[in-house]
């Protein structure tokens, strides 16, 4: 914009024939003046609104790459923007939700189980008001499968070619006995929690769970396999 006005100043003092340096204070003058129109123009937050709604109108999401506190961060804030996007209907039916449901889409080799466990919390936080609908594609692994898991049953779906695969939660511990003995008992307490949440989620046992996870270092799965255990319930 700057640049425009120059020209045009350059074109008048070529045309009335002025001095340059007479025309160099002025023109400093219009861009400054210009520039602080532009500075102090209102901004139409009711369109930017608007436009952040409609973006977000196919109320889909992706968990793509590793599960980390900034992937975390990014899907639970759309969790709570979806979840609140629309007003609620009028009188709902028996076993309607009274918010459309969310789709997200899941593909990870998994990541933080804190992370892992901060999602699965605001997932069932908003499956009080809505369905949620995951799809698991390319690899589900790791974190990832408890996240699948969590979605609304019925509605949880797997690619064919999707690789599942489930393992024991894993940490390093070092240092003084003492400090080592407390972060073990942590690590127990912390796979403790993930069978509980993986057996509210899915056909398996709790005992089952464990003999798996206790049998090989990495439980492979394939999709129909998956479905069977009930970590998804569809194959696309």
């Amino acid at each position: 914009m700057k640049h425009i006005i120059e020209r045009i100043v350059r074109f008048a003092k070529e045309k009335k024939g002025k001095k340059k340096s007479k025309v160099e204070e002025p023109e400093q003058e219009v861009a400054e003046e210009t520039s602080d129109k532009q500075e102090k123009a209102p901004i139409d937050v009711q369109a930017l609104l608007s436009g952040m709604a409609e973006e977000m109108e196919s109320r889909t999401m992706l968990l793509q790459g590793e599960v980390n506190e900034e992937k975390a961060g990014e899907i639970i804030s759309g969790f709570l923007a979806l979840a609140d996007l629309k007003p609620p209907k009028g009188e709902l039916k028996e076993g309607e939700m009274p918010y459309d449901p969310i789709t997200m889409y899941v593909s990870t080799y998994g990541g933080s189980a804190d992370e892992m466990f901060a999602i699965f919390d605001i997932m069932n936080h908003c499956k009080k008001s809505c369905h949620i609908e995951t799809i698991g594609i390319g690899k589900v692994m790791s974190a990832g499968t408890l996240i699948l898991a969590a979605g609304t049953k019925g509605k949880r779906k797997i690619s064919k070619n999707c690789r599942v695969m489930l393992h024991q939660v894993s940490a390093g511990a070092f240092g003084p006995l003492f400090n080592m003995t407390t972060e073990i008992d942590a690590i127990q307490k912390l796979q403790d929690q993930y069978i509980n949440a993986m057996a509210s989620c899915t056909n398996l046992s709790k005992r089952k769970l464990k003999s798996l996870l206790n049998e090989r270092v990495n439980v492979y799965l394939t999709a129909e396999e998956a479905v069977e255990y009930g970590l998804a319930d569809i194959i696309i």
